[in-house]
């Protein structure tokens, strides 16, 4: 029963797929992450089934780029778009950490918050445009799965900033954290794996950065933060989905 319930509000809270309601307690709360990746599974789809179907219709390449950029804002809500723009006015305030705390609990978005919203979607639009192959495609479909279990597995695992009683900080405790680390160990390896098996040296240049971009924001979130919230987390995810997209983009010439 608790294996449902978790299901439930890891894709309620995670994504618009529309799921039962399901009331948030803190039983219901042990095994949330185990799902996560779940989440990057059906965005993959969804993506790699709007890719076809505009190949299908004949679909222009800035059109399908554009729809390909916002699809993933749409399925998701934009709650980690909220955490990545939030993130970015922290850090482009140069304040100290209790500064940068703060302004990750402020709902309203700075200067450098839009700033960076704009390069993101003219860098995730740029790079869809020069998308035209199966194996990348793949790439960036397993990149939702690779970035949601690397997010979820940090959740769980590293030190927590802010308040104890934030979301991020409710839903590590609630976790049956043992189970949850090594079921999401072992999702990230079966997606990279997959990854590494379907697309070679571009999977793996794909996984490489990805890598490179959560140890990153390992030491980041640590010395600007003091640990992780659930805004640092929203922040990994996007960066992590945006990486691998340039990457696959960029490694055009890697597909055989």
């Amino acid at each position: 029963m608790k294996l449902k319930e978790s299901l439930y509000l890891a894709i309620g809270m995670y994504s618009r797929f529309p799921v039962p309601r399901t009331e948030w307690r803190e039983e219901n709360m042990d095994y949330v992450f185990c799902f996560f990746p779940l989440v990057g599974v059906l965005v993959g789809v969804c993506q790699y089934a709007l890719y076809q179907a505009g190949n299908l219709a004949g679909a222009g390449r800035f059109l399908m780029a554009a729809l390909l950029t916002v699809l993933p804002l749409f399925l998701t809500g934009k709650i980690h778009m909220d955490g990545y723009l939030d993130t970015l006015d922290a850090l482009g305030s140069w304040g100290d950490r209790e500064k940068k705390l703060a302004i990750l609990k402020d709902s309203h978005t700075g200067a450098f918050g839009v700033i960076g919203c704009g390069i993101y979607l003219l860098l995730s639009f740029g790079a869809w445009c020069e998308v035209d192959t199966l194996p990348q495609l793949s790439c960036i479909c397993l990149g939702y799965v690779l970035s949601r279990s690397l997010s979820g597995f940090s959740v769980v695992t590293f030190p927590k900033a802010g308040q104890a009683d934030s979301t991020v900080a409710v839903f590590s405790r609630a976790a049956r954290t043992k189970t949850v680390r090594a079921t999401l160990v072992c999702q990230a390896v079966g997606a990279g794996g997959l990854l590494l098996f379907l697309t070679g040296i571009l999977g793996l240049c794909c996984l490489a950065v990805l890598l490179l971009v959560f140890a990153y924001y390992y030491g980041m979130s640590r010395k600007q933060f003091g640990g992780i919230t659930g805004d640092l987390a929203g922040y990994f995810l996007q960066t992590g989905e945006l990486a691998v997209l340039l990457t696959a983009a960029l490694g055009k010439g890697l597909c055989i």
